[in-house]
């Protein structure tokens, strides 16, 4: 490819209104262009690299016999109204209605759509196992767009579907779409971790996510020092530190404490640990008040609650629902005469002598104990903390950030029975057929890679991933034989099968310079004043330069690639 008089172009200064390293980065190289908030075009030297992600997808897909077809986008409500989803979706799904007043969607996600294609195939046990796949357009109607392609409401994404006879081969094909997505993220180059994850709207029996390391990730992953122990934060189980028995219980007593509605302010007011203090926080669970009890020093996890509740919807309940079910402002609530289902996390049960709220405005009580209060049940209902117990074994646990990249799912029969997609066993009777759904975001792995892999020139693309492997520069377009030679060294690169640029712009060395840094190009022929003496630069990205005889310049590169 010849840059001059093709398409491109890059941004000298930061993007104004892009919020991440990868982002502002793909901007400035014009990879991508914002064209709506969330939605961004994917410009040539983007696509570039992008298709590289979307080769090693297919090739590792087409290795386990994983065969491809397209859905379409356009999808009527219905088809998630029958399987029960669209009420989870909600407002993240783009409505509207064709010219009939047919109401239709914009798929977000398309496990109804290959169960349909499904019952095409299955009719006997003998039809199966099998899988397919997509790398199609999904639609989110996501609230707050954010860091480029990180969250965005058009995206790709590789969507995989197995089909199986029973839980064991489930089991079966599940390791053989694990495995291929190890091997695309090494692929990649990703920095990553598998967690266990919380299964969502999607549902089933067991999510697992790909996690690429990042500051910027929004998903905090818990990870144990020994590897043996790796979880979202919203699924990570808690060991309950356990306090020490206390001969005597304290008299329950009702203490006044003005002024006081938080954690911080009520332990200094009663100068008590904030391991003796008890919150109760009350929350709007599918419309209905349910207050939970943590430590004070601890956070509910809404993820762990809903599931315990079996609860479509979880969030902090507003001042109203606060007020009838407590009689007190917000700041008050307690476990004692509390007019709502009460559920403790398992750590309270091992706790004496505590401090709650009174359910009385600027009062607390203090000597609480179990006697005092009656629970509707309890679990494991609090976030995990950085120097917890490992889980799984010795040691204790730490955070890092993730952006998740890729994820796994074994759906069991939910959306088989849901669907009615069924088969005849060797009895001849009539079972649900298992499912696996298993999903890469192509542009969140772009978007990963430009953040792990951002320096102060720009990004540094892994070779096999660079939209270029090679970028021929000619120092100036008015030397003919400088013109001759990048041309010559270009075209003999093309016909060697070798990705290679050829800048011929009549622009400045140091502009061509940084605009190959920026874009990431791995290596850099330059053809200079040394082809006087049969000579040129060949630089890498990050390393240093050395001249070579323009003759040995193709065979330099080979080694080097």
């Amino acid at each position: 490819m010849r840059l001059k008089n093709s398409y491109f172009f890059t941004i000298r200064e930061n993007a104004k209104d892009e919020d991440s390293v990868s982002s502002n980065l793909l901007v400035r190289a014009g990879m991508i262009k914002k064209s709506s908030a969330g939605v961004y075009m994917m410009l040539p030297m983007g696509n570039r690299v992008l298709s590289k992600i979307y080769a090693i997808i297919r090739d590792e897909m087409n290795k386990i016999d994983c065969q491809e077809l397209s859905m379409p986008s356009l999808i009527p409500e219905e088809v998630y109204v029958s399987s029960g989803r669209r009420a989870g979706f909600g407002k993240g799904m783009f409505s509207l209605e064709d010219r009939k007043g047919v109401p239709y969607v914009l798929g977000p996600t398309h496990e109804e759509l290959f169960a349909m294609a499904a019952k095409m195939q299955i009719r006997s046990y003998k039809d199966m196992p099998f899988s397919l796949y997509q790398i199609q357009t999904k639609f989110r109607d996501e609230p707050r767009p954010r860091y480029g392609l990180i969250r965005v409401r058009e995206f790709t994404m590789k969507d995989s579907y197995t089909f199986d006879k029973d839980e064991a081969g489930l089991d079966v094909s599940y390791a053989k779409q694990f495995n291929a997505y190890k091997n695309i993220m090494n692929r990649l180059h990703l920095d990553y971790r598998i967690v266990r994850a919380d299964t969502g709207v999607m549902g089933g029996l067991l999510s697992e996510e790909f996690q690429a390391i990042t500051p910027l990730g929004e998903d905090i992953l818990v990870l144990s020092d020994d590897d043996s122990f790796a979880s979202n934060i919203e699924v990570a189980p808690c060991v309950p530190e356990i306090a020490e028995k206390e001969d005597t219980l304290e008299t329950l007593t009702l203490v006044e404490t003005p002024h006081s509605r938080t954690i911080e302010e009520v332990t200094n007011f009663l100068k008590k640990d904030v391991k003796k203090f008890v919150k109760t926080l009350i929350y709007n669970v599918d419309g209905k008040a349910v207050a939970v009890m943590v430590r004070g020093d601890r956070d509910v996890n809404e993820t762990k609650l809903r599931k315990l509740l079996e609860a479509n919807s979880v969030e902090l309940a507003d001042p109203a629902m606060v007020m009838a079910a407590t009689n007190a402002e917000i700041g008050f609530a307690g476990p004692i005469n509390i007019q709502c289902p009460l559920y403790a996390d398992e750590e309270v049960l091992y706790m004496y002598n505590f401090v709650v709220g009174a359910n009385k405005t600027s009062y607390h009580y203090t000597g609480v104990n179990q006697r005092d209060f009656t629970l509707t049940g309890h679990g494991d209902l609090r976030n995990i903390q950085e120097g917890d117990k490992n889980p799984n074994g010795e040691g204790v646990v730490h955070f890092a950030h993730g952006i998740e990249v890729g994820n796994t799912f074994k759906l069991g029969t939910k959306y088989s029975k849901a669907l009615d997609l069924q088969y005849l066993d060797q009895n001849n009777q009539l079972q649900y057929v298992w499912m696996g759904s298993y999903g890469i975001g192509p542009a969140r792995a772009m978007a990963a890679l430009a953040e792990q892999n951002a320096d102060e020139n720009g990004i540094n693309w892994p070779k096999d991933l660079a939209p270029f492997q090679v970028a021929v520069v000619i120092i100036s377009m008015k030397d003919e034989e400088q013109v001759r030679i990048g041309n010559e060294l270009h075209d003999e690169l093309q016909a060697q099968g070798i990705e290679v640029v050829l800048d011929n712009r009549d622009e400045r060395p140091g502009v061509k310079f940084k605009d190959m840094e920026l874009i990431g190009i791995p290596f850099r022929i330059t053809v200079g004043r040394g082809v006087a003496d049969g000579k040129v630069e060949l630089k890498s990205r990050t390393g240093e330069s050395m001249e070579v005889p323009v003759t040995e310049a193709i065979d330099k590169l080979k080694e080097l690639l």
